[in-house]
């Protein structure tokens, strides 16, 4: 039916063409500004169970859940990495000449470092976090310059949520850490036991874990921007 053919009282009720246009592009959904979304793995390979993504909401993490993520990141078949990379480098410098060179060498080497890498994921992911009731998950930031994001991410060595989302001392990254270092005096050889090698096991524990933390609120992006979020 052509509009001539409309009486007066249906002319008035249709809607002005260029209002309805306006309205319904209005209503047109825009494109979300949220941060990309972490994944299960880093390149597919490194396990990155315990990242949060930015604005996620989950609730508290139970004991049991505490111990899962430390048993997943233990034994994830990806764990043996940092322990082959660490063991190369210490056997390279000679750290502890009782464990000789060559292949033997390397492998005393080896499952020393991987028993540290265990020992630690334990006692920072399960053991202290359930004693002093935190947060054993990484919270990414998500927004802000390259420098805001470094920092936030360095300072969560030293900085975790507890059970209540408050922010607090990391007690279980720094205390863990030291109480895995100080642990492995009982499988070092005697003359290796010293404060000093205690010391920088500590050391290296936290600066690992420091540096995943970083790693962890970055991947996200480099995901988005390499890989359009398809890792």
């Amino acid at each position: 039916m052509s509009a001539s053919g409309l009486t007066a009282q249906e002319l008035a009720a249709l809607p002005d063409a260029p209002d309805a246009v306006q309205q319904q592009d209005t209503q047109q959904p825009t494109p979300s500004d949220a941060p990309p979304k972490q994944t299960k793995r880093i390149l597919g390979i490194v396990p990155n169970f315990r990242a949060v993504s930015t604005d996620e909401k989950l609730p508290p993490q139970t004991v049991k859940d505490k111990f899962m993520d430390a048993t997943k990141d233990s034994f994830d078949y990806s764990s043996l990495v940092i322990p082959a990379l660490i063991a190369g480098y210490d056997q390279a410098r000679n750290s502890t000449p009782e464990f000789g060179q060559g292949a033997a060498g390397y492998g005393r080497y080896f499952w020393h470092s991987a028993v540290d890498q265990t020992s630690e994921n334990y006692m920072v992911e399960f053991v202290m976090p359930s004693l002093t009731k935190q947060d054993s998950r990484y919270y990414t930031l998500g927004r802000g310059g390259f420098w805001r994001r470094t920092g936030y991410a360095l300072s969560r060595a030293v900085i975790t949520r507890d059970d209540n989302a408050r922010e607090v001392f990391n007690t279980s990254e720094v205390v863990g850490a030291g109480a895995a270092a100080g642990l492995s005096n009982l499988y070092y050889p005697s003359r290796e036991r010293t404060f000093s090698n205690t010391a920088q096991q500590w050391g290296l524990d936290v600066g690992i874990d420091a540096f995943t933390f970083a790693l962890k609120e970055f991947w996200p992006d480099v995901n988005q921007k390499l890989f359009h979020g398809k890792q």
